[in-house]
C-alpha cells in the first residue's frame, strides 16, 4: 500500500526484528562493546537487559549474522517457563544435537562431546538465551552446570542471557549466587534519546531506498520521540501508522497534526496503552 505510494522498496518498520535494520544508536555500540569482551574472555555468562522492544533481540540477530564465522558456533533459544529438563532439550535442538526419546544423562554426554569437538576444531560455541527472565531458578542452575564444562581449564560454553529488567532482580537472588559469580559483564540497554530516534527512523527509511518522501515537518520527530519514549518497538508501531495515513491522505509531509491523530487513534483502540499522549 504506502509502499508503492512512497516508492519504497519495502515496509521499513516491521515489527518482527531484522538485522538488515540494526540501527548502532550509542546505547546498542555499549551493549555490542559489552558482548564482544564478553567473547573475548572465552567463559562465563554475558547478561543484557532492556525493556520490551528496546532492541535486545535485532542486536542477538545481528551478532548472530555477523560475528559468527568459521571459529564460532551460536545457537539461539527463545525461552518460555520451562523446567531444567525441557530447556537442556531446547538447548540440544537449538546446536542440532539428537535430544527425543533421550534420557537426561545421554544428552548431557552428547552436549559435551559436541563442546569437546569444537573446542579440538578450535572453534567456540556461544549459546544466546533470549527472554531470559521467563526461566525459574532450576532452569538458571542447568545453565549453570552446562557453563561449567571444562577440559584442560579451558570453558566449552559460553552463555549470553537476554532478558527484561526483571531478570536483573532475579539472578540478585541469594539462591543464585553461584551463576552470579560466573557473569563477567552485563549491561542494561537503555531507550533512544531524540537525536538517536530521528537518526532511527532515517536510517529505517534510507533502507527501503526513501528519498526524502515522505518528509517529516518541524517538531514531527520529536513527537515520535516522546510520544515512544525512544523504544524502537514503539517507535516503528507509530511510524508505520504514520505512513499508512499519509497514503490514506495523499500526503508527502509526516506532520504533528498527524503525529497527534496518530497517537490518539491508537490511544483509542487500546493498541498502543504505552504510548504517551
Amino acid at each position: 500500500m504506502y509502499t508503492e505510494f512512497y516508492n519504497l522498496d519495502g515496509r521499513p518498520f516491521q515489527l518482527s526484528p531484522d538485522p538488515q535494520f540494526f540501527f548502532e544508536a550509542s546505547p546498542h555500540k555499549k551493549a555490542l562493546a559489552y558482548l564482544n569482551y564478553g567473547i573475548s574472555q572465552c567463559e562465563g555468562f554475558i547478561v543484557i537487559t532492556g525493556e520490551i522492544g528496546a532492541g535486545k533481540t535485532i542486536m542477538v540477530e545481528h551478532i548472530l549474522s555477523t560475528f559468527v564465522g568459521r571459529n564460532l558456533v551460536a545457537a539461539k533459544v527463545v525461552t518460555t517457563q520451562l523446567n531444567a529438563d525441557d530447556l537442556l532439550r531446547m538447548v540440544a535442538a537449538a546446536f542440532d544435537i539428537p535430544q527425543e526419546g533421550t534420557e537426561k544423562a545421554t544428552i548431557l554426554k552428547r552436549m559435551e562431546a559436541f563442546l569437546v569437538d569444537n573446542l579440538q576444531a578450535n572453534r567456540r560455541v556461544l549459546l544466546f538465551v533470549d527472554e531470559a527472565q521467563n526461566l525459574p531458578h532450576g532452569a538458571l542452575e542447568e545453565l549453570r552446570m552446562l557453563s561449567n564444562m571444562q577440559v584442560g581449564g579451558r570453558s566449552l560454553l559460553q552463555i549470553y542471557l537476554i532478558g527484561q529488567p526483571e531478570f536483573r532482580r532475579t539472578i540478585a537472588r541469594k539462591s543464585l549466587e553461584q551463576l552470579r559469580q560466573r557473569v563477567i559483564t552485563s549491561y542494561h540497554l537503555l531507550p533512544l534519546n531524540a537525536e538517536e530516534s530521528q537518526q532511527y527512523i532515517e536510517h529505517r527509511l534510507k533502507h527501503v531506498g526513501w528519498q526524502n518522501d515522505p518528509s517529516f515537518g518541524p517538531h514531527a520527530f520529536r513527537m515520535i520521540h516522546e510520544a515512544s519514549g525512544g523504544v524502537p518497538r514503539k517507535i516503528n508501531l507509530l511510524c508505520d501508522r504514520l505512513l499508512l495515513l499519509g497514503y490514506l491522505e495523499e500526503k508527502h509531509e509526516i506532520d504533528r497534526a498527524m503525529v497527534r491523530e496518530v497517537v490518539m487513534d491508537m490511544h483509542t483502540e487500546g493498541s498502543a496503552p504505552a504510548l504517551s499522549a
